[in-house]
């Protein structure tokens, strides 16, 4: 049940960008626009990438990630949270967590080694959202050839795994299953071509909630966040240098936004994957990610784990409670009871 609500709602590099089309059409992608003469790399120029900005909690990652798509024109996806998909389907309305994943940020505060498996409930719903956050801006970018810069990307979310693990507030199972789902589900995307790396030592971190975060978020371990640090420096930024451009700031210098689009500037970014698409891999990544549920699936696992395991009784209601949700029954403009029109006809 942990995903039903996701699968229901289903020249010089900074000179001139040429306009951008929408992403957000009527009709859908398909083989019959591509035999027509649609073609993704038509539409590239050199901004035509894909950017994440990444940092511990309350390091400044955010006003980076906004900095840099405003200067070069890029479309910003600020960090999912629990409720991604309530913000990008229906009308936006923040639905019950028990549509969310059965899991809340908040319980994760107040007791992350809650023996109802909340914390790991939080972070795989965590990991399918972002899934489902970065596929929307593949979509964006082979649609309109307009870059994009996201928070996080599925590619980092395990620090906060490992951090869960470091720290006794997951079991070693839940680890297991969570990198066999992504085993078989990242390797589905291309990654980023840049990963940009905030560095703020943790205990200024941890200084920095305690001076202006919520009192939930003060609640936080110095412990986790060296945790998430270190996994940071250890796992994430080899293994993600194999495949994209690095660049890592600490966090005075990530404040230097003409610094940053300076090294950006030089990059050649010929590494990893993207260099070798053509037109053809293209255009079946874009169905790929078009196809939501698609995308959704493949977090889908036959995998008894207590954690995020939900009887059939419990899922079977709240799946049909969801559907009795105003817009929530068909796919979008096929609900009459939010006033859709003329839908005999689409």
């Amino acid at each position: 049940m942990a995903l039903t609500a996701l699968r229901a709602a289903g020249g010089a590099l900074l000179g001139t960008v040429r306009p951008h089309t929408i992403s957000q059409r009527n009709l859908k992608y398909g083989y019959f626009a591509y035999i027509l003469g649609e073609r993704c790399l038509k539409k590239f120029n050199k901004l035509s990438k894909v950017i994440t900005v990444d940092g511990n909690l309350s390091s400044g990652k955010s006003q980076l990630a906004q900095q840099l798509a405003k200067s070069l024109d890029l479309r910003y996806f600020p960090q999912a949270d629990v409720h991604y998909v309530d913000k990008v389907t229906g009308d936006g309305t923040i639905l019950d967590p028990k549509y969310n994943g059965f899991c809340t940020l908040e319980q994760f505060y107040e007791d992350p080694k809650c023996p109802d498996g909340n914390s790991y409930r939080l972070q795989f719903w965590m990991y399918s959202v972002r899934m489902m956050q970065y596929s929307d801006a593949l979509e964006h970018l082979l649609s309109t050839g307009q870059g994009v810069v996201l928070e996080r990307s599925p590619f980092s979310d395990f620090v906060f795994l490992e951090a869960m693990l470091q720290n006794e507030y997951i079991r070693k199972q839940c680890v297991e299953h969570y990198n066999e789902v992504k085993g078989i589900s990242i390797t589905e995307f291309l990654p980023p071509h840049l990963a940009i790396y905030v560095d703020v030592p943790h205990k200024e971190v941890y200084q920095r909630i305690q001076e202006k975060g919520s009192p939930l978020e003060k609640k936080i371990s110095v412990d986790f966040l060296k945790s998430v640090e270190e996994t940071y420096k250890k796992s994430f930024l080899p293994q993600i240098s194999e495949t994209s451009e690095v660049l890592q700031y600490t966090g005075e210098e990530a404040q230097d936004i003409e610094k940053v689009l300076e090294d950006i500037e030089y990059l050649k970014f010929d590494k990893g994957p993207w260099p070798e698409q053509d037109n053809v891999s293209l255009h079946e990544l874009r169905m790929k990610v078009e196809d939501k549920v698609g995308v959704a699936d493949l977090m889908l696992i036959p995998r008894y784990l207590p954690e995020v395991t939900i009887g059939a009784y419990e899922s079977d209601k709240a799946y049909y409670q969801y559907k009795t949700i105003p817009g929530r029954k068909y796919a979008p403009g096929y609900n009459a009871d939010i006033g859709d029109k003329m839908i005999w006809l689409k």
